[in-house]
C-alpha cells in the first residue's frame, strides 16, 4: 500500500510558477513509478507527467511539454512538478499517481494503482 499526499498548489497570475510536491509513505516508493494527472471542472482526469523508478525514463503530456517538469528524490520518497508559464488553461486538481515498476508507466487514469487527495491549482488571466 502505497499512500500519497499532495501540496504546494495554490492561486497564480498567468505566467508565473508553482512546485507540486508529492510525499508518500512507505518503503517501497523506489520501486514505483510516479506520475501527475489533473482534473479541471466538468473534464475527465488527464495524463500530465511520468517518471520511472531510477528518474531515467519520463513521459509528459504534449499541452504542457516545455512548461512543466517532473522529478523524483527517492531518498525523500518524493516527486516533484515544477510548473511554468502557467496558463488559466492550467486550472485543474493536480493528482499525485503511483504504479508499481514491474507494470510500467502509464497515461491512463484507470491503469493507476494509487492516488493522492488532490491540489488545486488555479492561474487566473
Amino acid at each position: 500500500q502505497v499512500r500519497l499526499v499532495e501540496s504546494g498548489g495554490g492561486l497564480v497570475q498567468a505566467g508565473g510558477s508553482l512546485r507540486l510536491s508529492c510525499l508518500a509513505s512507505g518503503r517501497t516508493f523506489s520501486t514505483h513509478n510516479m506520475g501527475w494527472f489533473r482534473q479541471a471542472p466538468g473534464k475527465e482526469r488527464e495524463f500530465v507527467a511520468a517518471m520511472g523508478c531510477s528518474g531515467g525514463r519520463t513521459k509528459c503530456a504534449e499541452a504542457v511539454k516545455g512548461r512543466f517538469t517532473i522529478s523524483r528524490n527517492n531518498d525523500k520518497n518524493s516527486v516533484y512538478q515544477q510548473m511554468n508559464s502557467l496558463e488559466p488553461e492550467d486550472t485543474a486538481v493536480y493528482y499525485c499517481a503511483a504504479r508499481p515498476m514491474f507494470r510500467g508507466l502509464t497515461t491512463t487514469p484507470e491503469e493507476v494503482d494509487y492516488w493522492g487527495q488532490g491540489t488545486q491549482v488555479t492561474v487566473s488571466s
